[in-house]
Formats: C-alpha cells, sequence, structure tokens
C-alpha cells in the first residue's frame, strides 16, 4: 500500500480541519475526508436500539474508502494525533446530534493518551454543552488495559463520572484482565471482550461460564453489554448469558443513519423465539436422557420405603451407562455411609480426586438437590449441570425424599454430563456439589 506520511502530495491538507459533506459533517486531513458512522447498541429487554457506537470512515481524493487506522498512524507521526482525535470527537457529537433521536447514548471510544491530558474532560464537556446535548447522553467507553494500575486515571474517570457522562469499561475478559479493574473503575456498563464470544462459541465449558460472569458483573452494580456479534449463535450465547445490551453486524452494520424501530423490535423478537426455540429442543433432549435416570431413581426410593438395603435397591440406577455413584441423606442433609459406586468404573479422573470421593458423614444441606428434594417428598428433583466436588467434572443429581423405616431420607443420583457438554446440548450454571 503506498504510504502519504514521508511526502506530501500536491493539494495536501497539513493539518485536520472541519469540513462539510452535504447536511453531514465531516474532517479534512490530507487527501482523505473523513464522516462518522454509527452502529446501533440494543437493549434486549427494550427490543430497542438505545444507543449508537461511533466510529470513522475515510474517503481518499477518489472516493475509496481507506482504513481508519491509516489515517491515525499518519496523525500520530505528523504529531496531529490529539487535534485530530478531538475534531474526530466533535465530528461524532455534531452528527449524533442531528439524528432524529430521543434519548439514545452516543457511545464514544476514547484514547487513554487523550484521558491522561488534564483539559480533556473540561474541553468535551463544552463541546456537549454547546450543540445542547446533555453529558448524561455521552457513554465514554474506556479500554480495559487503559492506565495500568495508575490511581490518576481512576481519579480522571471518576471526575468524568461526577460530570455526568456514562462510563463504560471496553474489552473486559481480555488477556490479564481482573475483576479488581472493574471495582476500582466502577463503570456503569462493562463491555465483554469479543475472545470471549469467540472461545464461548467453540467450547461448551466457556458457554457454561459466561451466564455467571455476566450476573458476577451484575451483582457488582455493571449492565452487560456483548459486542462483536457476527453470527445467530453469538447472539444466541449472548441473549442466554443474560447480557443487557447486544451489538454486532448479525443486527446491524455502521451506517450514517440510525435503525427504525420497528426493525429493532423485530429483530429481538426473532432472536427471543429462536432462544425459545432452542431451548425447548434442549430441554425435551435432557427429559429423554433423563428419563431412565428418573424411573430408576422413584423405584429405588420406592424401595427403600420398604426397608430394601441400600446397595439392593440402586442396583438398576447403578446399572445405567452414566451413573456416577448414589448416595443416601437424612433429613438434616448429612451424608449416611459412603458413595455406593458402579462396578468396575474407576476413571483416571476419580483416582486423582481420591480425596474426594468418600463422603461418609458429609453435610450436603445447601446444596438444591437436597432442599428441592425435601420441598417436594416423593417426587424427582434434577439440578442443572454443574461441577462435582467428587471428581471435578460435570454432572447432574437426581433425588427424591422417600418415608424409609429410618425416617425421611434423601435418595441420589449423580449422573455424568461430560459427554453431553461436548456436545453441547446442555447448559448450566457450574457450582460445586
Amino acid at each position: 500500500m503506498t504510504s502519504m506520511i514521508e511526502l506530501d502530495p500536491p493539494g495536501f491538507q497539513s493539518r485536520p480541519v472541519a469540513g462539510e459533506q452535504g447536511a453531514r459533517r465531516t474532517v479534512l486531513y490530507g487527501s482523505y475526508t473523513i464522516f462518522s458512522v454509527f452502529q446501533p447498541v440494543f437493549s434486549v429487554a427494550h427490543r430497542r436500539a438505545i444507543g449508537y457506537h461511533a466510529s470513522l470512515r475515510a474517503h481518499d481524493e477518489h472516493g475509496q474508502q481507506v482504513p481508519s487506522q491509516e489515517v491515525f498512524t499518519q496523525a500520530a507521526r505528523r504529531g496531529d494525533l490529539l487535534e485530530l482525535g478531538r475534531l474526530a470527537e466533535s465530528l461524532h457529537l455534531g452528527n449524533f446530534n442531528a439524528f432524529d433521536s430521543h434519548d439514545e447514548w452516543l457511545f464514544l471510544s476514547l484514547h487513554p493518551a487523550a484521558l491522561m491530558d488534564t483539559s480533556y474532560g473540561d474541553a468535551l464537556l463544552a463541546g456537549i454543552k454547546a450543540l445542547g446535548l446533555q453529558p448524561q447522553r455521552v457513554v465514554l467507553e474506556v479500554s480495559e488495559q487503559a492506565g495500568g494500575e495508575n490511581l490518576r486515571f481512576a481519579e480522571i474517570i471518576d471526575g468524568l463520572r461526577k460530570s455526568g457522562f456514562v462510563i463504560a469499561l471496553d474489552g473486559f475478559g481480555a488477556k490479564h484482565s481482573n475483576i479488581d479493574r472493574v471495582w476500582q473503575l466502577r463503570p456503569d456498563i462493562v463491555t465483554l471482550d469479543r475472545s470471549l464470544l469467540a472461545q464461548a462459541s467453540r467450547h461448551a465449558h466457556i458457554e457454561r461460564v459466561l451466564p455467571g460472569l455476566v450476573s458476577m458483573l451484575h451483582e457488582s452494580g455493571q449492565l452487560v453489554l456483548v459486542g462483536g456479534l457476527a453470527t445467530e449463535r453469538d447472539a444466541l450465547i449472548a441473549l442466554e448469558s443474560n447480557a443487557d445490551f447486544v451489538q454486532g453486524t448479525y443486527f446491524a452494520r455502521p451506517d450514517v443513519e440510525p435503525v427504525l424501530p420497528a426493525m429493532a423490535a423485530k429483530l429481538m423478537d426473532d432472536l427471543s423465539a429462536r432462544l425459545r426455540g432452542c431451548i425447548s429442543a434442549r430441554e425435551r433432549m435432557q427429559s429423554t436422557r433423563l428419563a431412565p435416570y428418573m424411573g430408576a431413581l422413584e423405584t429405588a426410593g420406592a424401595r427403600l420405603g420398604e426397608g430394601v438395603p441400600m446397595a439392593e435397591a440402586t442396583q438398576p440406577l447403578l446399572g445405567l451407562h452414566e451413573t456416577a455413584r448414589c448416595f443416601l441423606l437424612d433429613a438434616s442433609g448429612r451424608q449416611i455411609g459412603d458413595n455406593v459406586l458402579p462396578v468396575a468404573r474407576t476413571t483416571q479422573r476419580a483416582k486423582r480426586f481420591r480425596p474426594l470421593l468418600h463422603s461418609e458423614g458429609a453435610s450436603w444441606e445447601r446444596r438444591p438437590y437436597f432442599i428441592g428434594a425435601m420441598r417436594t417428598p416423593g417426587r424427582v428433583h434434577v439440578t442443572p449441570p454443574y461441577l462435582s466436588i467428587n471428581e471435578a467434572h460435570l454432572c447432574v443429581t437426581a433425588s427424591i425424599a422417600a418415608q424409609t423405616p429410618h425416617g425421611l431420607q434423601v435418595l441420589c443420583v449423580d449422573i455424568n454430563w461430560e459427554v453431553a457438554a461436548y456436545r453441547r446440548e446442555e447448559t448450566g450454571a457450574a457450582g460445586s456439589k
């Protein structure tokens, strides 16, 4: 690619200046014309665009699009980066203000160097107010990797928040991300890094973790945005993780015009319907797979009620292919005796976690399988997939509370769910037994 950095061509505009292209504001720099495009950010619950992320596009003198990064690289080498950055922000603000919009946010990505400029916040605030906008309409996106551990950086972010700006931490989950960063900067919105979504699309165990990560951020006081959604699968993962906001080319590409409300509502409705269908199909598949275990557990519970010893009552359960173990709890959740295991089915994983295998006397009173069974005696309760503490692998526990000659007891069976995880048939929160 031919560079224009070393030598100025004829007519080169040596400094970035404001321009116009019809009703649209532009920036002229060198032989480039720079303009704003806006990609909508959708609220899943509201079924509409609640904001627009501003970015730059550049055309050369022939009207051909060139990467905006090329323009900024040139500006950095000429010492014009800060000036061009400020003009770009004014460009976004002016073009956004011309939108037929009401309460939507404008998302602005901030360069860390600009943030560390002590006059930056005041200049941005003045530019916003000159247009008749309020700082509450602007979301300032700060890179998760910016500022290091600099206390001054956190103070600047806090000052911008106190001025009324909404703060978003961008790229959470990339490289050396740390939850401490969220607690230090206290952003209003956290944007998950695209790499997390890519990993979740390829690995079922990461897909299962996402809802827990989103839940943790919610409990910490942040709304969650998942961006970079390019396919239906990406979008479904984001919705099932309970993200608040979504963005990506699957929904809409960057444009110079706002998205129509009817189109936004249809997008959200169609995707929600698709997700409901996927969940329904998965639940049917899980029910079919669990049916033999639930039937055998009901039979075993009835036999326990007749006074049959546990080892004998659970033999049909232990004969099912993916049964990992059976165990019995008293009415307080304390385990009676040790785990009853299938004959000659000890895995290498079980051998590595041998200190956790023997559970006689262990207390499981706070576990969902005990609580659920005790609430409805005589009915089988089934947990979502979770991480079993016995072998640290994914399992489902089915349980039933039965009245026996020794009082009310809860019979449980752990079902190995690891194979299903690789088939991407199930999701569930990771926990511990």
